[in-house]
C-alpha cells in the first residue's frame, strides 16, 4: 500500500547519513604522525628482513615481525597517499586502512605471542578468532549510522577483546611458565606491553569514532603511537630474547627426538 511505502521511505531517509558539505580531515599534525610512523615501521621492516636470512631456529619469529611491520607500513603509505579513507556519520574522515592493517598485523601478533609462549595451536586459533570478532565489531561500529547499533557493536568488540586478553594473561602465560623462567620472563614483558596498549585502542575509538570528541588529527596521532608500540617496540622486545628463543626451540626439538 502507498502508506507503507511512504513510511519505509521516511525510515530509510532517517537512517541515511546527512550529505556532507565539508568533511573534518586530518591536519598537518596528523600527517606528520603518519609520516613518522611510516618511516619507523619501514626501517623496522627492513631490519627484520635482513635478520631473517641469518636466523636459524628463530626464523618463524622474524617472519612474523617482518609481516607485522610490513603490512602496517603499507597501510600508513596508503593513508599518506590519500587512500584508505571515507566519510562516516558526522562528516568525519575515517581511515578504514587501519582496520585492514589491524586485521592482518594483530592476528600475526597473537600468533607471535603464542609461539613465544609455546602455546598449542588450538588456543592460538581461539585467540585469533576472538581478535577478528573484536576488530570486525569496531569497524562496524565506526560505520554505523544508528547510535544504538554503533554502541551494540562496541560492546561486542569489548567483550571479544576481553577474550583475547584472557588468552594472553592466563592461557598463553601458563604455557610460557611451563617452558621455564627465561621464556616466562620474556613472554611476560611482551604480553603485558601488548595488553596495556591494546586496552588503549578502544579508549581512543570511544572518543573518536564513538563520541567524536577527539579531532581526526589527535585520533591519527594516538593510533600511530599505539601502532609503533604494539608493532615495532613489541617485535624488537621479542627479538631481544633471540638466544632464549633459540635455546627453547632447540630443547623442544630434542624432546621430539
Amino acid at each position: 500500500p502507498p502508506a507503507i511505502m511512504v513510511l519505509e521511505q521516511l525510515a530509510a531517509e532517517s537512517l541515511a547519513p546527512t550529505a556532507c558539505t565539508t568533511i573534518e580531515e586530518v591536519g598537518s599534525t596528523g600527517v606528520g604522525a603518519l609520516t613518522i610512523a611510516f618511516l619507523i615501521l619501514l626501517i623496522s621492516t627492513i631490519v627484520f628482513i635482513t635478520r631473517v636470512g641469518s636466523s636459524t631456529t628463530q626464523k618463524k619469529f622474524y617472519y612474523c615481525n617482518v609481516f607485522i611491520c610490513g603490512f602496517a607500513t603499507m597501510a600508513y603509505f596508503a593513508m599518506l597517499s590519500g587512500q584508505g579513507w571515507t566519510a562516516i556519520a558526522g562528516c568525519r574522515q575515517f581511515f578504514y586502512a587501519h582496520y585492514a592493517d589491524w586485521l592482518v598485523s594483530t592476528t600475526l601478533i597473537v600468533i607471535l605471542l603464542g609461539q613465544v609462549a609455546g602455546a598449542g595451536m588450538d588456543v592460538i586459533f581461539g585467540a585469533v578468532g576472538a581478535n577478528v570478532i573484536y576488530l570486525f565489531s569496531l569497524y562496524m561500529g565506526s560505520v554505523s549510522v544508528v547510535t544504538t547499533v554503533k554502541w551494540f557493536w562496541f560492546l561486542v568488540g569489548v567483550c571479544a577483546l576481553f577474550g583475547v586478553i584472557v588468552h594472553f594473561a592466563q592461557v598463553f602465560k601458563a604455557a610460557a611458565d611451563a617452558k621455564g623462567s627465561d621464556i616466562a620472563a620474556l613472554y611476560g614483558k611482551a604480553a603485558w606491553l601488548t595488553i596495556l596498549a591494546w586496552i588503549c585502542y578502544p579508549v581512543v575509538w570511544l572518543f573518536s569514532e564513538g563520541f567524536a570528541s577527539f579531532s581526526v588529527s589527535f585520533e591519527v596521532c594516538a593510533y600511530a603511537i599505539l601502532d609503533i608500540i604494539t608493532k615495532c617496540v613489541l617485535c624488537f622486545m621479542v627479538m631481544s630474547g633471540d638466544q632464549i628463543l633459540g635455546a627453547g626451540a632447540q630443547s623442544q626439538s630434542r624432546e621430539y627426538v
